[in-house]
Protein backbone atom coordinates (compact mmCIF):
# COMPACT_ATOMS: atom_id res chain seq x y z
CA UNK A 1 0.00 0.00 0.00
CA UNK A 2 1.47 3.27 -0.96
CA UNK A 3 0.37 6.53 0.63
CA UNK A 4 1.73 10.02 -0.09
CA UNK A 5 2.21 13.29 2.24
CA UNK A 6 3.58 16.18 0.85
CA UNK A 7 5.95 13.76 -1.25
CA UNK A 8 6.73 11.45 1.74
CA UNK A 9 6.82 8.09 0.81
CA UNK A 10 5.25 5.30 2.78
CA UNK A 11 5.92 1.25 1.33
CA UNK A 12 4.27 -1.33 3.74
CA UNK A 13 5.96 -4.31 4.95
CA UNK A 14 5.93 -6.47 7.67
CA UNK A 15 8.24 -7.12 10.48
CA UNK A 16 8.31 -10.99 12.32
CA UNK A 17 7.10 -8.49 15.84
CA UNK A 18 4.74 -6.07 14.24
CA UNK A 19 3.84 -3.76 11.06
CA UNK A 20 6.85 -1.67 9.39
CA UNK A 21 6.96 0.96 6.31
CA UNK A 22 9.73 1.76 4.76
CA UNK A 23 9.91 5.68 4.28
CA UNK A 24 11.25 8.16 2.00
CA UNK A 25 11.68 11.94 2.33
CA UNK A 26 12.51 14.41 -0.53
CA UNK A 27 15.52 16.43 0.11
CA UNK A 28 17.04 18.95 -2.31
CA UNK A 29 20.19 16.31 -3.05
CA UNK A 30 18.09 13.39 -2.86
CA UNK A 31 16.11 11.32 -0.29
CA UNK A 32 16.11 10.94 3.75
CA UNK A 33 15.26 7.15 3.78
CA UNK A 34 13.84 5.84 6.89
CA UNK A 35 11.68 3.06 8.56
CA UNK A 36 7.81 3.68 10.42
CA UNK A 37 6.66 1.44 13.59
CA UNK A 38 3.21 1.76 14.92
CA UNK A 39 -0.52 3.29 14.47
CA UNK A 40 -0.93 6.24 12.26
CA UNK A 41 -2.13 8.38 14.70
CA UNK A 42 0.55 7.53 17.60
CA UNK A 43 2.36 9.73 19.49
CA UNK A 44 5.37 10.83 17.11
CA UNK A 45 8.80 9.41 17.82
CA UNK A 46 11.78 10.34 15.97
CA UNK A 47 14.66 8.33 16.03
CA UNK A 48 17.87 9.27 15.23
CA UNK A 49 21.06 6.88 15.02
CA UNK A 50 24.51 7.00 15.82
CA UNK A 51 27.80 7.56 13.50
CA UNK A 52 28.06 5.84 11.28
CA UNK A 53 24.99 3.00 11.73
CA UNK A 54 21.61 3.54 10.19
CA UNK A 55 18.07 3.33 11.36
CA UNK A 56 18.57 -0.41 11.71
CA UNK A 57 20.21 0.85 15.08
CA UNK A 58 16.50 0.99 16.31
CA UNK A 59 15.14 -2.92 14.87
CA UNK A 60 15.82 -4.45 18.64
CA UNK A 61 14.47 -1.54 20.41
CA UNK A 62 11.41 -0.27 19.09
CA UNK A 63 9.27 -3.37 19.41
CA UNK A 64 9.83 -3.47 23.25
CA UNK A 65 8.32 0.15 23.41
CA UNK A 66 4.62 1.38 23.77
CA UNK A 67 2.93 0.84 21.22
CA UNK A 68 0.68 3.69 21.45
CA UNK A 69 3.21 5.70 19.41
CA UNK A 70 4.26 6.43 16.21
CA UNK A 71 7.96 5.91 15.75
CA UNK A 72 9.66 7.51 12.57
CA UNK A 73 14.17 5.91 12.61
CA UNK A 74 15.57 7.46 9.75
CA UNK A 75 18.83 7.10 8.01
CA UNK A 76 20.93 10.07 8.15
CA UNK A 77 22.45 11.64 5.18
CA UNK A 78 25.23 9.86 4.01
CA UNK A 79 24.08 6.51 5.89
CA UNK A 80 22.29 3.17 4.98
CA UNK A 81 19.75 3.78 1.96
CA UNK A 82 19.80 7.75 2.10
CA UNK A 83 21.37 10.16 -0.35
CA UNK A 84 25.18 11.05 0.38
CA UNK A 85 25.37 14.86 0.03
CA UNK A 86 26.78 17.27 -2.70
CA UNK A 87 30.48 16.22 -3.55
CA UNK A 88 33.04 18.91 -1.64
CA UNK A 89 30.41 19.19 1.48
CA UNK A 90 31.13 18.81 5.06
CA UNK A 91 28.77 16.58 6.87
CA UNK A 92 28.73 18.44 10.08
CA UNK A 93 26.08 18.32 12.96
CA UNK A 94 23.94 21.81 12.02
CA UNK A 95 23.07 19.84 8.63
CA UNK A 96 22.01 17.12 10.62
CA UNK A 97 19.96 19.66 12.75
CA UNK A 98 18.95 21.30 9.57
CA UNK A 99 18.18 17.21 8.11
CA UNK A 100 15.81 16.62 11.09
CA UNK A 101 13.74 19.90 10.57
CA UNK A 102 13.28 19.09 6.94
CA UNK A 103 12.02 15.43 8.00
CA UNK A 104 9.47 16.99 10.61
CA UNK A 105 8.39 19.60 7.99
CA UNK A 106 7.33 16.39 5.88
CA UNK A 107 5.52 14.69 8.45
CA UNK A 108 3.96 17.76 9.10
CA UNK A 109 4.68 17.15 13.13
CA UNK A 110 4.69 20.44 14.80
CA UNK A 111 5.25 18.08 18.24
CA UNK A 112 7.22 15.46 18.82
CA UNK A 113 9.60 13.51 21.18
CA UNK A 114 13.04 12.15 20.27
CA UNK A 115 14.97 9.55 20.88
CA UNK A 116 18.97 9.82 19.53
CA UNK A 117 21.89 7.55 20.27
CA UNK A 118 25.49 8.56 20.40
CA UNK A 119 25.74 11.25 17.39
CA UNK A 120 21.91 11.26 17.23
CA UNK A 121 21.29 12.13 20.59
CA UNK A 122 23.61 14.92 20.11
CA UNK A 123 21.65 16.46 17.07
CA UNK A 124 18.82 15.50 19.43
CA UNK A 125 20.01 17.69 22.31
CA UNK A 126 20.89 20.56 19.51
CA UNK A 127 17.60 20.73 17.73
CA UNK A 128 15.89 20.68 20.67
CA UNK A 129 17.66 23.42 22.03
CA UNK A 130 16.93 25.49 18.88
CA UNK A 131 13.17 24.43 18.25
CA UNK A 132 12.88 23.83 21.89
CA UNK A 133 8.50 24.52 21.54
CA UNK A 134 8.51 21.56 19.09
CA UNK A 135 9.77 19.03 21.53
CA UNK A 136 8.04 17.46 24.45
CA UNK A 137 10.51 14.47 25.70
CA UNK A 138 14.14 13.73 24.65
CA UNK A 139 15.98 10.42 25.61
CA UNK A 140 19.80 10.34 24.84
CA UNK A 141 21.50 6.94 24.83
CA UNK A 142 24.92 6.94 25.84
CA UNK A 143 25.15 10.77 24.32
CA UNK A 144 25.49 13.89 26.53
CA UNK A 145 23.40 15.47 23.95
CA UNK A 146 26.52 17.55 22.63
CA UNK A 147 29.66 17.19 21.62
CA UNK A 148 31.88 19.93 23.43
CA UNK A 149 35.47 20.24 22.57
CA UNK A 150 38.35 22.08 24.03
CA UNK A 151 38.35 25.89 23.30
CA UNK A 152 41.53 25.43 22.67
CA UNK A 153 41.70 22.34 20.37
CA UNK A 154 38.71 24.00 18.17
CA UNK A 155 41.09 25.26 15.43
CA UNK A 156 43.39 22.27 15.16
CA UNK A 157 40.27 20.29 14.83
CA UNK A 158 38.81 22.55 12.10
CA UNK A 159 42.08 22.63 9.77
CA UNK A 160 42.64 18.69 10.40
CA UNK A 161 38.86 18.43 9.05
CA UNK A 162 39.49 20.92 5.91
CA UNK A 163 42.62 19.05 5.36
CA UNK A 164 41.23 15.59 5.62
CA UNK A 165 38.51 16.36 2.94
CA UNK A 166 40.71 17.77 0.44
CA UNK A 167 43.09 14.59 0.57
CA UNK A 168 39.73 12.63 0.42
CA UNK A 169 38.70 14.55 -2.90
CA UNK A 170 42.22 13.43 -4.48
CA UNK A 171 41.74 9.80 -3.98
CA UNK A 172 40.66 7.87 -7.15
CA UNK A 173 36.71 6.18 -6.99
CA UNK A 174 38.07 2.66 -6.76
CA UNK A 175 40.32 4.01 -3.74
CA UNK A 176 36.77 5.42 -2.15
CA UNK A 177 34.35 2.54 -2.73
CA UNK A 178 36.05 -0.65 -1.99
CA UNK A 179 34.06 -3.77 -3.02
CA UNK A 180 33.78 -6.76 -0.33
CA UNK A 181 32.04 -10.28 -0.04
CA UNK A 182 29.47 -10.22 2.77
CA UNK A 183 32.00 -12.00 5.03
CA UNK A 184 34.45 -9.38 4.64
CA UNK A 185 32.51 -6.33 5.39
CA UNK A 186 30.64 -8.37 8.56
CA UNK A 187 34.27 -9.02 9.90
CA UNK A 188 35.44 -5.14 8.78
CA UNK A 189 32.29 -3.58 10.96
CA UNK A 190 32.92 -5.92 13.72
CA UNK A 191 36.75 -4.99 14.25
CA UNK A 192 35.65 -1.69 13.88
CA UNK A 193 33.03 -2.21 16.67
CA UNK A 194 34.04 -5.02 19.13
CA UNK A 195 31.22 -4.52 20.93
CA UNK A 196 28.49 -4.92 18.55
CA UNK A 197 27.13 -8.95 18.94
CA UNK A 198 27.18 -10.54 15.93
CA UNK A 199 23.82 -10.55 15.85
CA UNK A 200 23.61 -6.33 15.98
CA UNK A 201 26.10 -6.51 13.33
CA UNK A 202 23.91 -8.26 10.77
CA UNK A 203 20.90 -5.81 11.38
CA UNK A 204 23.52 -2.96 10.62
CA UNK A 205 24.82 -4.39 7.06
CA UNK A 206 21.16 -5.25 6.62
CA UNK A 207 20.75 -1.40 5.35
CA UNK A 208 24.87 -0.83 5.51
CA UNK A 209 25.71 -2.60 2.21
CA UNK A 210 24.53 -2.61 -1.26
CA UNK A 211 24.38 -5.02 -3.93
CA UNK A 212 27.56 -3.86 -7.01
CA UNK A 213 29.19 -6.58 -9.59
CA UNK A 214 31.85 -8.58 -7.45
CA UNK A 215 30.41 -8.46 -4.36
CA UNK A 216 28.67 -5.92 -2.21
CA UNK A 217 30.27 -2.00 -0.65
CA UNK A 218 29.28 -0.47 2.48
CA UNK A 219 26.36 2.09 1.10
CA UNK A 220 27.90 4.80 3.64
CA UNK A 221 29.82 8.34 2.75
CA UNK A 222 33.14 7.77 3.72
CA UNK A 223 33.48 11.31 4.42
CA UNK A 224 31.46 11.03 7.36
CA UNK A 225 34.82 9.64 8.94
CA UNK A 226 36.36 12.71 8.34
CA UNK A 227 36.58 15.25 11.51
CA UNK A 228 33.73 17.05 12.00
CA UNK A 229 34.63 20.66 11.82
CA UNK A 230 31.86 22.54 13.40
CA UNK A 231 32.73 22.70 17.43
CA UNK A 232 31.12 24.09 20.16
CA UNK A 233 33.00 24.83 23.60
CA UNK A 234 31.65 23.58 27.14
CA UNK A 235 29.99 26.59 27.77
CA UNK A 236 28.67 27.25 24.94
CA UNK A 237 26.97 23.50 25.02
CA UNK A 238 26.00 24.80 29.15
CA UNK A 239 24.15 27.72 26.64
CA UNK A 240 22.24 25.14 24.85
CA UNK A 241 21.78 22.75 26.84
CA UNK A 242 19.71 25.13 29.06
CA UNK A 243 17.73 26.16 26.39
CA UNK A 244 16.26 22.64 26.20
CA UNK A 245 12.41 22.44 27.76
CA UNK A 246 11.55 18.93 26.91
CA UNK A 247 11.33 16.50 29.68
CA UNK A 248 14.88 14.89 28.98
CA UNK A 249 16.22 11.41 29.90
CA UNK A 250 20.06 10.11 29.57
CA UNK A 251 20.84 6.59 29.80
CA UNK A 252 24.33 6.18 30.47
CA UNK A 253 26.33 2.70 29.30
CA UNK A 254 28.80 1.76 32.12
CA UNK A 255 31.31 1.25 29.69
CA UNK A 256 29.84 3.63 27.09
CA UNK A 257 31.28 6.60 25.42
CA UNK A 258 32.87 8.38 28.31
CA UNK A 259 34.88 5.59 29.34
CA UNK A 260 35.62 4.45 25.34
CA UNK A 261 36.20 7.98 24.15
CA UNK A 262 36.56 10.93 26.86
CA UNK A 263 40.17 11.76 27.73
CA UNK A 264 40.44 11.85 31.68
CA UNK A 265 41.11 15.75 32.29
CA UNK A 266 37.60 16.02 30.63
CA UNK A 267 36.20 13.46 33.37
CA UNK A 268 35.48 16.53 35.56
CA UNK A 269 33.95 18.51 33.10
CA UNK A 270 31.18 15.39 31.82
CA UNK A 271 30.43 15.08 35.58
CA UNK A 272 29.70 18.89 35.65
CA UNK A 273 27.30 18.97 31.80
CA UNK A 274 25.80 15.84 33.22
CA UNK A 275 24.84 17.76 36.69
CA UNK A 276 23.20 20.44 35.09
CA UNK A 277 21.28 18.30 33.88
CA UNK A 278 20.11 17.24 36.81
CA UNK A 279 19.56 20.13 38.46
CA UNK A 280 17.19 21.12 35.57
CA UNK A 281 15.24 17.93 37.32
CA UNK A 282 16.22 16.03 34.12
CA UNK A 283 16.70 12.37 34.87
CA UNK A 284 20.55 10.96 34.38
CA UNK A 285 20.63 7.09 34.60
CA UNK A 286 23.23 4.34 34.00
CA UNK A 287 23.16 0.74 32.61
CA UNK A 288 25.50 -2.10 32.60
CA UNK A 289 26.57 -2.46 28.89
CA UNK A 290 28.40 -0.78 26.26
CA UNK A 291 27.98 2.04 23.98
CA UNK A 292 25.61 0.17 21.59
CA UNK A 293 23.74 -1.02 24.70
CA UNK A 294 20.48 -0.28 22.95
CA UNK A 295 20.71 -2.53 20.14
CA UNK A 296 22.51 -5.46 22.17
CA UNK A 297 20.58 -5.73 25.06
CA UNK A 298 17.28 -3.69 24.33
CA UNK A 299 15.73 -5.22 26.85
CA UNK A 300 18.21 -3.30 29.59
CA UNK A 301 17.13 -0.11 27.80
CA UNK A 302 13.66 -0.15 27.07
CA UNK A 303 11.67 -0.44 30.68
CA UNK A 304 13.84 2.95 30.80
CA UNK A 305 12.56 4.01 28.03
CA UNK A 306 8.72 3.12 28.27
CA UNK A 307 8.53 4.28 31.30
CA UNK A 308 9.49 7.85 30.59
CA UNK A 309 7.58 8.17 27.49
CA UNK A 310 4.96 6.53 29.20
CA UNK A 311 4.87 8.92 32.35
CA UNK A 312 6.07 12.37 30.51
CA UNK A 313 4.12 12.13 27.46
CA UNK A 314 1.97 9.64 26.63
CA UNK A 315 -0.11 9.92 30.50
CA UNK A 316 -0.34 13.71 29.92
CA UNK A 317 -2.00 13.22 26.53
CA UNK A 318 -4.68 10.83 28.40
CA UNK A 319 -5.27 13.86 30.66
CA UNK A 320 -5.65 15.69 28.07
CA UNK A 321 -8.03 13.91 26.37
CA UNK A 322 -10.05 13.13 29.88
CA UNK A 323 -9.80 17.11 30.43
CA UNK A 324 -11.44 17.84 26.93
CA UNK A 325 -14.23 15.03 27.58
CA UNK A 326 -15.17 16.24 30.52
CA UNK A 327 -16.12 19.63 29.31
CA UNK A 328 -18.18 17.81 26.55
Amino acid sequence: MMQALRGVRYLQSRTITQAMSELSVPVPWGEIKGRVWGPDHGHPVLCLHGWADNCGSFNTLIPLLPKECRYVAVDLPGHGQSSHRHPGVFYAFPSYVMDVRRVVEALQWSKFSIIGHSMGGNIAGMFSALYPEMVDAVVLLDSFGFLPTDQNEIPGVMRQGMDELLQYEKKSEEDKRRVYTYEKAFERLLAANPELSEQSVHVLLERGLVQVEGGVMFSRDFRINLRNIARLTWDQCLEAQSRITASLLLVLAENGFEKKYMKPHQHELVAAFLQAYRDRNHTVVTVPGDHHVHLNSPEVVAPLVSDFLQTKVLSQSDSTTDDKSSRL
